[in-house]
């Protein structure tokens, strides 16, 4: 019978994966908000939509467990990049 010591190192995986994600997404924003426009206001959404589903694959992988911190940043991440869209459409109009 194999070891079952796989299924934790899969969990701290996934938690690495869903704070990397958030890391690149906070430099995406940054980004956004230092250079605001279409291009780099795209990229973070992009990225958005990617750290979006990591936090989904890391929420599932560990049943809501664990992964606060990332979760906590992320949710900071998604308020800057919607202020800065807000922003950004307020100057197209």
């Amino acid at each position: 019978m194999p070891k079952r010591y796989d299924s934790s190192l899969q969990a701290g995986t996934t938690v690495s994966q869903a704070q990397n994600a958030v890391n690149k997404l906070h430099y995406a924003v940054s980004q956004a908000m230092s250079h605001p426009n279409l291009q780099t206001i795209v990229q973070a959404e992009q990225r958005l939509a990617h750290t979006e589903q990591a936090m989904r694959q890391a929420e599932l992988s560990l049943g809501g467990q664990g992964f606060e911190l990332a979760q906590d940043m992320f949710i900071e991440e998604k308020k800057r990049l919607n202020s800065i869209q807000n922003q950004h459409m307020q100057e197209g109009n």
